[in-house]
């Protein structure tokens, strides 16, 4: 209570003296000068600062002294800014009516002409990026407006350029948010994008069927043509197996007949040896035949006087026709064959010519032989024991 008691007590004997209430008042506006001189800018703001209305200049960031009671300060924010463009209605090209939004990034390059070019930036450029929005949309068809968003976004930041440089304002980027169709439009878009999948669907479904088919197809063909080759070569396997074995049974029966003769020949030989006449006739055959039998004794044909027995080998022809050349492992099998039928004739032979040389007279024993493996054509031969 006594403070309070003192309080009054102390205002009432200031206002009671005159030269303390003038030191009084002078204090306070000396105070209110000083804060009406002092005016602080934040880093990411531009001042303009105008005395008695008239532009004077722009404030920067820090602490500025400005003319007190007549001056005023108009801040603008040098950072981007954003801008909602509210939704717009309009008609495309093709009288489709849509709505669209969108969202404007810009920045103040130049307070000074932000503040003396255009009354409120921000409202300016809202209004002027609907009205540039609606009309690219009326420039462009339906399509076009759904699916190239960056077409849009790049011909409204162009449209909004040149009258905003001129407020001192920079554009950076326009985007727009959604462009959405009418109820009906929407309808016949689902409509029509549901028969767009359908007939994908079932060209996609033909397309396959058909690749199927395809693939079928050539598969059949293939296992056709490789089976066909199968029979081809099994047929020419047979076919070569059939006339090997047909010209081995023939060679066969030919060497055994020769061999036959030749030794029923030998023995005849034998017992006209053991008679007194000293005239022999030999047929044309079994000298040929002795020949050839000496062929298979030796390896060679037997030469006499520069002329040779024909050989009993195959022609080029004839190998050809029945394949020997391609089939080594029967050429192999063959050989085998012949090597030990050689063996044995060698050794039949051996023990028929022992036979000779025991049956044959000691004059005539060596030209009767000499006289066998002559190939020349003759039915008769003499010769005279006396003589020799």
């Amino acid at each position: 209570m006594y403070p309070l008691t003192i309080a009054p007590i102390q205002l009432q004997s200031v206002l009671e003296d005159p030269l303390l209430a003038v030191g009084l008042v002078i204090l306070v506006l000396a105070l209110v000068t000083v804060w009406q001189m002092v005016e602080i800018v934040d880093a990411y703001n531009r001042g303009a600062l105008t005395v008695f209305g008239e532009y004077r200049k722009l404030l920067e960031p820090g602490l500025n002294i400005v003319p007190p009671f007549v001056s005023r300060i108009y801040t603008f924010d040098m950072r981007t800014q954003t801008l909602d463009v509210p939704s717009q209605e309009a008609i495309t090209r093709d009288n489709s009516p849509v709505t669209a939004d969108a969202v404007v990034y810009i920045r103040v390059m130049n307070a000074k002409r932000a503040f003396l070019e255009v009354d409120d930036y921000q409202r300016a450029v809202s209004n002027l990026a609907q009205t540039t929005l609606r009309a690219v949309i009326g420039d462009m068809e339906l399509d076009d407006t759904l699916s190239r968003r960056e077409m849009i976004n790049e011909r409204i930041r162009q449209e909004l350029d040149e009258p905003t440089d001129e407020w001192g304002i920079r554009v950076e980027s326009v985007e727009v948010r959604e462009v959405t169709p009418s109820q009906g439009v929407k309808g016949a878009m689902e409509e029509q994008t549901s028969a767009e999948r359908r007939r994908r669907a079932m060209i996609l479904e033909a397309q396959g069927e058909r690749r199927s088919a395809v693939e079928k197809a050539e598969g059949d063909k293939q296992s056709n043509i490789i089976r066909a080759q199968g029979e081809k070569q099994s047929q020419i396997l047979e076919s070569q197996g059939d006339a090997i074995s047909t010209v081995l049974r023939a060679r066969s029966a030919e060497s055994m007949g020769e061999r036959a003769v030749i030794d029923k020949g030998m023995e005849t030989l034998a017992e006209i040896g053991q008679g007194e006449s000293s005239t022999f006739l030999l047929p044309q055959e079994l000298s040929s035949l002795v020949g050839r039998y000496g062929k298979h004794l030796s390896g060679s044909d037997v030469k006499a006087d520069g002329a040779e027995l024909e050989s009993l080998e195959f022609d080029e022809e004839t190998r050809e026709l029945i394949g020997l050349d391609d089939i080594a492992d029967i050429i192999g099998e063959i050989d085998e064959q012949a090597e030990m039928d050689v063996e044995a004739m060698e050794q039949e032979a051996q023990a028929i010519k022992e036979g000779e040389d025991v049956a044959s007279t000691p004059g005539a024993g060596s030209d009767d032989l000499s006289g066998l493996s002559e190939p020349e054509d003759r039915t008769e031969m003499e010769h005279d024991s006396e003589s020799s």
